[in-house]
């Protein structure tokens, strides 16, 4: 059963999505949006969802440090929420705290520009959300 994996930003989602066998991720594409219109990354969403044959959304849930759920968190929480209903997917939430920091620690060691960095930094994210869930539920 594939999985997708989901960084949810005010303006862009990383997308990731995993093997056949749920045991790796792979970034597949950074989707521009508009977090006021929950909609507006329908059709890409759509597009991946049916060309992949995905069955379920991992979507990184932004933690505060000390664990409580912020203004982020609750929007991926929304987002969840509109995965399940719209797209009939089971959508688990994932703790990705610290997610992004992490890609861009990858991504500096590999030596990529700060201008490239950007381009990737939310797919990479996705990645590492995705590849934590599939690991920790093998």
């Amino acid at each position: 059963m594939k999985k997708i994996g989901l960084d949810v930003g005010s303006k862009t989602i990383g997308v990731a999505v995993s093997d056949s066998l749920g045991w790796t991720a792979q970034g597949l594409t950074t989707i521009k949006w508009d977090e006021k219109k929950i909609d507006s990354a329908h059709d890409e969403l759509e597009k991946i969802i049916k060309e992949y044959d995905i069955q379920e959304a991992v979507v990184g849930l932004p933690k505060n440090m000390n664990g409580t759920i912020g203004e982020r968190g609750e929007a991926s929480q929304r987002f969840a929420d509109y995965l399940r209903e719209v797209f009939n997917l089971k959508a688990v939430l994932w703790d990705e705290r610290l997610t992004t920091m992490a890609a861009e620690r990858v991504l500096i060691e590999a030596d990529m520009s700060r201008k490239k960095r950007k381009k990737v930094i939310d797919k990479m994210a996705a990645v590492m959300i995705l590849q934590g869930y599939l690991d920790a539920n093998q």
